[in-house]
């Protein structure tokens, strides 16, 4: 955000890519980080524990100054085990040899709160990936890139040239699903146009 721009919205996460996204369809944001604790309760579903996230996030991100805030969250799913970030680069191999030559589902959950309360959605976007050999996973890892991304990849990186299709919302494999985005932002009054 410019000194000169107004914040039109307060974004609880310290993710670049979210914040980049929002800039691309023309939103100056606040940056508040939001510091909750991502564990998966007991039992929990995938798609569940995605939106809880997202509402944890916008909630503990919120101040009563009347900036709308929004919280998101995203993860990728395969035969029910759901991938975050990497611990290490064993981790990280883990989860790229579980994707490689296969379709996954990536579930990304948004949540505003605004003047009309809490509103959210939530999206799953399959994704098929080429398979993988062991030689690139290890040079890919070398990048740097895989570190900080839900599954170990970043569609929008050099992990593209690992994507055959994908079927749903490429902007929600990134961080955060544009079109919803924009139509809870606009349902919460927030101005997209200015």
């Amino acid at each position: 955000m410019s000194s000169s721009t107004p914040a039109a919205l307060r974004l609880a996460s310290a993710s670049p890519r979210r914040r980049e996204l929002l800039a691309s369809i023309g939103l100056s944001v606040e940056i508040a980080p939001a510091d909750i604790d991502e564990s998966r309760d007991d039992g929990e579903s995938a798609p569940l524990f995605v939106s809880r996230l997202a509402r944890e996030k916008a909630k503990a991100g919120h101040r009563a100054d009347g900036l709308a805030t929004l919280g998101a969250d995203t993860i990728v799913v395969c035969d029910d085990a759901v991938f975050g970030k990497p611990t290490d680069a064993a981790d990280a191999r883990r989860m790229l040899e579980a994707l490689s030559g296969r379709a996954h589902r990536v579930l990304s959950a948004v949540a505003v709160i605004g003047p009309r309360g809490l509103t959210e959605c939530r999206v799953a976007t399959t994704v098929h990936l080429r398979e993988i050999a062991e030689v690139e996973m290890a040079a890919y890892w070398a990048t740097g890139e895989p570190i900080d991304k839900a599954g170990g990849y970043a569609i929008q990186g050099r992990a593209a040239i690992f994507v055959e299709r994908l079927e749903g919302s490429y902007s929600a494999v990134v961080g955060l699903p544009l079109h919803e985005t924009a139509e809870l932002l606009s349902a919460q009054g927030v101005p997209l146009w200015s």
